[in-house]
Order: structure tokens, then sequence, then C-alpha cells
């Protein structure tokens, strides 16, 4: 595992710094620099897009390129689409978005597109939304698909009682992810998401009053660092922590060493360094040349577990 896992990270590594090399003639033919826009649904308090904050730096220093970010402060979706609505209004290059909501976002994206500006979408939504709302490609993972994933690794340890630890229950896409580990597991998802806010003191006490009205939970699914950090507290400061099968989404320093520890069996890894760093080149390739490939990106569903977990913990936070 660690060999195949070390080879397709070499290949990754040289195919960008191939695509980097290349873009170094670029810059000098580009007449004016491209400012692109990336837009996230995430609120201020989201550590976990600094790798996707510090991708779009680096891409935009290979290719001479302003790249913005931006984003509603407390994570608000009619802010998100408020702040897509006048990006558009400043006719950028291009756009970079997640799905957050397509049914929110829907009018805001489409008008980009109808006014030519080229639209990439990331992270959150699918594929075929992506298509639907005219953007060139999408650059994210399957949610559906990566829950389902690690549904399958916790049946495959016994799990037959669980709780999903959702921190953005707004995000249609949250609750995807939970909704594949429920069936995955055969487990109606009803009364085993909650609903744990964003604040971290609170999602620690939800979680708390949880387990104590549900004592027979034997695997916990977080979905990302808002959720899983305030969640490993709670199982360390009750001793649970190494006793119940704990999965989350995505990674940091933190969970990182849980893993390392064993309190943490694996983190769902989507690569967000990916989908901050190719959607910039591509666009700019695109606004160049008029090249964009022709299928879309998974970025993941990749595994982080005790196995692999040396190789990626030194570059959490900035391109893991």
């Amino acid at each position: 595992m660690k060999a195949t896992i070390k080879t397709l990270g070499t290949l990754m590594a040289a195919s960008l710094m191939a695509m980097t090399t290349a873009l170094v003639p670029i810059q000098a033919s580009a007449a004016d620099q491209e400012r692109f826009v990336l837009i996230s649904h995430a609120p201020d308090s989201d550590s976990w897009w600094n790798t996707i904050k510090n991708a779009i730096r680096e891409a935009g220093d290979a290719v001479n390129a302003d790249v913005q970010y931006r984003n509603p402060t407390n994570g608000d979706l009619a802010d998100m689409a408020r702040i897509v609505e006048q990006t558009v209004a400043s006719n950028p290059d291009g756009i970079i978005v997640s799905i957050a909501d397509f049914d929110v976002l829907k009018g805001p994206i489409q008008d980009a597109v109808r006014r030519g500006i080229p639209v990439i979408t990331i992270n959150s939504g699918t594929q075929e939304q992506s298509e639907a709302l005219g953007a060139l490609l999408h650059v994210g993972q399957p949610e559906y698909d990566a829950g389902y994933g690690a549904g399958q690794r916790a049946k495959a340890a016994g799990v037959s009682h669980f709780l999903c630890v959702n921190h953005y229950i707004t995000n249609p896409a949250s609750v995807e992810r939970c909704q594949g580990f429920a069936d995955a597991l055969g487990v109606d998802l009803s009364g085993n998401m909650l609903d744990a806010g964003s604040d971290p003191s609170e999602v620690e006490r939800r979680v708390e009053a949880y387990m104590r009205q549900n004592p027979n939970v034997d695997g916990i699914l977080t979905l990302g660092p808002s959720s899983a950090h305030p969640t490993l507290r709670y199982l360390e400061r009750s001793r649970k922590a190494g006793n119940i099968f704990f999965a989350t989404f995505d990674l940091s320093d933190q969970i990182a060493a849980a893993i390392k520890d064993g309190h943490i069996n694996f983190a769902i890894d989507q690569q967000p360094y990916l989908q901050g760093y190719m959607p910039v080149i591509m666009l700019s390739l695109y606004h160049r040349y008029g090249l964009i490939p022709a299928n879309h990106m998974n970025s993941g569903p990749g595994f982080i577990t005790a196995d692999n977990i040396a190789q990626v913990e030194a570059l959490a936070g900035e391109v893991r």
C-alpha cells in the first residue's frame, strides 16, 4: 500500500512539475495579468480551506495570475450567492466556485456563463450539476461515494450503530457524506446524523449529549476538522478514544496525530491542493489558448491510515 501511494504521489508531482514548467513561456507571452476569483462556501473559522488558499497562491505565481479568494464570513449560502453576483459584475477572467447548494447558486453561476466568464466548479456538488450550470469542468470528490467507501470500511470493522457529526448541515453535500456512510452500513440515516453547529465548544457538548443518550454507538464519522477536533476532545476526555471506530473527512495536524495514536482509524482525503491548484492552471490555459481537459477530475477519495500517515503529515495544512 505504501509503495502504491508513493508511486502515485511521485507521478502526480512529476505531472504538476511538468505542467508548471510548460507554463514558463506562457508567462512571458501573456500581455496582461489575468484575474481569477475562487469563491468558497466555507466560513472564516474553517481552517481546512487554508490548503486551497495556499494552492491558488502558488498556482497564481506559476502562471503570473492574480488569484483572489472570497467566502461568506459565517458560511451563509445566501451571502455566498451575493458574492458570486458581485464577482460576476466585476468581470474577472475566470471564476472557481464550490457548488454548496445547486438551487441557491444556480442563478448567479449561470449568469457568469451567459456573460462569457469561464467557470470551473470545485469541492462541493457533482459533475452532473457542474455540467448543468455550464461550467467547463468539475474538480472534486464525489461526496456520496466517499461516504459509502468509508462506510464499507466501518462495516468491515464491525460497526453497526453510528453517529455522523455534521457541522455544516445546511450544505447538501455534507448530508451526502453521511447518507453514503449509512447506506454502506445498511442503516437508516434518520436519527444517526447530528446537527452539531460550527462552534467547537457546542460541537463537543452536543456530541457528548448524543453519546450519553445512545451508549450503543460503536462508530463515529465526522465531516472535517471543524467537527473532528471537538469530537476527538470528547472521546479523549471520556477515555473512549481508541475504543470507538472513528473516521473523519479531511486532514489536519491534530487529525494526523490522532491517526498515529490510534484514536482515529482513517481520514478521507479529497486532496484539496488539487482543487485549488488545477483550476487556476486550467483557467489560464483556457483563457490564453482555449485549452481545457475533456474530462472532469476526481480529486478523491483517498484514505489516510496509520500505514501511510508518515508520508503526508509533514505537509498537512499546506499541500495535504
